[in-house]
Protein backbone atom coordinates (compact mmCIF):
# COMPACT_ATOMS: atom_id res chain seq x y z
CA UNK A 1 0.00 0.00 0.00
CA UNK A 2 0.95 3.81 -0.69
CA UNK A 3 1.41 5.69 2.19
CA UNK A 4 1.58 9.46 1.61
CA UNK A 5 3.63 11.71 4.04
CA UNK A 6 1.85 12.58 7.01
CA UNK A 7 1.66 15.81 8.41
CA UNK A 8 0.11 17.54 11.42
CA UNK A 9 -1.49 21.12 12.13
CA UNK A 10 -2.59 23.23 14.62
CA UNK A 11 -5.23 25.92 14.51
CA UNK A 12 -5.37 27.98 17.72
CA UNK A 13 -8.73 30.02 18.08
CA UNK A 14 -8.28 32.67 20.68
CA UNK A 15 -11.38 33.69 22.78
CA UNK A 16 -12.29 29.84 22.13
CA UNK A 17 -14.78 31.06 18.78
CA UNK A 18 -14.59 27.85 16.39
CA UNK A 19 -17.32 28.87 14.03
CA UNK A 20 -16.58 25.58 11.17
CA UNK A 21 -15.53 28.02 8.86
CA UNK A 22 -12.74 25.24 8.02
CA UNK A 23 -14.49 21.76 7.96
CA UNK A 24 -15.97 22.92 4.31
CA UNK A 25 -12.37 23.19 2.96
CA UNK A 26 -11.29 20.04 5.46
CA UNK A 27 -14.50 18.07 3.48
CA UNK A 28 -13.36 19.14 -0.05
CA UNK A 29 -9.35 17.95 0.55
CA UNK A 30 -10.69 14.94 1.73
CA UNK A 31 -13.14 14.18 -1.12
CA UNK A 32 -10.79 15.12 -3.84
CA UNK A 33 -8.40 12.78 -2.54
CA UNK A 34 -5.87 15.27 -1.33
CA UNK A 35 -6.08 13.77 1.93
CA UNK A 36 -7.05 11.63 4.42
CA UNK A 37 -7.58 12.36 8.31
CA UNK A 38 -5.86 10.32 10.64
CA UNK A 39 -6.93 11.97 13.74
CA UNK A 40 -8.42 15.46 15.24
CA UNK A 41 -8.56 16.37 18.58
CA UNK A 42 -9.69 19.72 20.30
CA UNK A 43 -8.00 20.98 23.50
CA UNK A 44 -9.26 24.05 24.93
CA UNK A 45 -7.98 26.31 27.81
CA UNK A 46 -10.49 27.87 29.83
CA UNK A 47 -9.87 31.75 31.50
CA UNK A 48 -8.28 29.99 34.64
CA UNK A 49 -5.80 27.49 32.67
CA UNK A 50 -7.67 24.81 33.07
CA UNK A 51 -7.01 22.33 30.08
CA UNK A 52 -9.41 19.74 28.36
CA UNK A 53 -8.68 17.53 25.46
CA UNK A 54 -11.80 16.47 23.30
CA UNK A 55 -12.17 13.80 20.08
CA UNK A 56 -14.42 14.76 17.77
CA UNK A 57 -16.72 11.87 18.72
CA UNK A 58 -17.37 13.73 22.51
CA UNK A 59 -17.76 16.94 20.61
CA UNK A 60 -21.51 18.60 21.82
CA UNK A 61 -23.17 17.15 18.50
CA UNK A 62 -24.02 20.69 17.60
CA UNK A 63 -20.44 21.47 17.39
CA UNK A 64 -19.54 18.08 15.67
CA UNK A 65 -22.08 18.18 13.13
CA UNK A 66 -19.34 20.36 10.91
CA UNK A 67 -17.81 17.30 10.86
CA UNK A 68 -20.29 15.34 9.69
CA UNK A 69 -19.57 14.18 6.43
CA UNK A 70 -15.69 14.08 6.53
CA UNK A 71 -14.61 10.52 5.97
CA UNK A 72 -11.62 9.31 7.92
CA UNK A 73 -10.27 10.10 11.23
CA UNK A 74 -8.76 7.00 12.74
CA UNK A 75 -8.35 8.49 15.97
CA UNK A 76 -6.05 8.50 19.10
CA UNK A 77 -2.62 8.82 17.18
CA UNK A 78 -1.72 12.05 19.59
CA UNK A 79 -0.16 11.25 22.57
CA UNK A 80 -0.91 12.69 26.06
CA UNK A 81 2.36 14.19 25.36
CA UNK A 82 2.21 15.53 22.30
CA UNK A 83 -1.36 16.99 23.25
CA UNK A 84 0.11 18.38 26.85
CA UNK A 85 2.78 20.14 24.60
CA UNK A 86 0.10 21.88 22.86
CA UNK A 87 -1.76 22.89 25.84
CA UNK A 88 1.70 24.84 27.26
CA UNK A 89 1.59 27.26 23.73
CA UNK A 90 -2.05 28.05 24.61
CA UNK A 91 -2.96 31.55 26.02
CA UNK A 92 -5.84 31.04 28.96
CA UNK A 93 -9.35 31.17 26.85
CA UNK A 94 -8.68 29.92 23.63
CA UNK A 95 -8.67 26.66 22.07
CA UNK A 96 -6.90 24.57 19.26
CA UNK A 97 -8.01 21.77 16.79
CA UNK A 98 -5.26 19.41 15.92
CA UNK A 99 -5.29 17.66 12.88
CA UNK A 100 -3.20 14.91 11.08
CA UNK A 101 -3.20 14.01 7.90
CA UNK A 102 -1.37 11.90 5.50
CA UNK A 103 -1.19 13.28 1.91
CA UNK A 104 -2.71 11.12 -0.11
CA UNK A 105 -1.79 13.05 -3.39
CA UNK A 106 2.17 12.34 -2.73
CA UNK A 107 1.69 8.78 -1.58
CA UNK A 108 3.06 7.45 -5.37
CA UNK A 109 6.30 9.39 -5.28
CA UNK A 110 6.70 8.70 -1.55
CA UNK A 111 6.18 5.05 -2.54
CA UNK A 112 8.82 5.74 -5.54
CA UNK A 113 10.98 7.14 -3.65
CA UNK A 114 11.70 4.06 -1.10
CA UNK A 115 11.58 1.56 -4.33
CA UNK A 116 14.68 3.77 -5.72
CA UNK A 117 16.48 3.16 -1.90
CA UNK A 118 15.97 6.98 -1.84
CA UNK A 119 15.26 8.46 1.56
CA UNK A 120 14.14 12.15 2.69
CA UNK A 121 16.90 14.40 3.72
CA UNK A 122 14.59 17.70 4.15
CA UNK A 123 10.59 18.79 3.96
CA UNK A 124 9.42 21.79 5.59
CA UNK A 125 6.69 24.03 4.73
CA UNK A 126 7.67 27.18 3.44
CA UNK A 127 4.73 29.87 5.37
CA UNK A 128 2.51 31.82 2.64
CA UNK A 129 3.63 35.26 3.98
CA UNK A 130 7.54 34.10 2.89
CA UNK A 131 6.40 33.31 -0.52
CA UNK A 132 4.24 36.27 -1.23
CA UNK A 133 7.20 38.55 0.36
CA UNK A 134 9.44 36.97 -1.96
CA UNK A 135 7.14 37.18 -5.18
CA UNK A 136 7.29 40.70 -3.93
CA UNK A 137 10.37 41.13 -3.90
CA UNK A 138 11.39 39.26 -7.02
CA UNK A 139 8.76 41.72 -8.86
Amino acid sequence: MDVGPVEYVVVAFPGNHFRGEIAPELRALVASGTVRILDLTFVKKDVDGVVSYIELEALDPTEASVFDDIEGEVGGLFSQEDLDLIAEELVPDSSAAILLWEDTWAAGMANAVRRAGGQLLAHERIPAEVVERAYQDAA
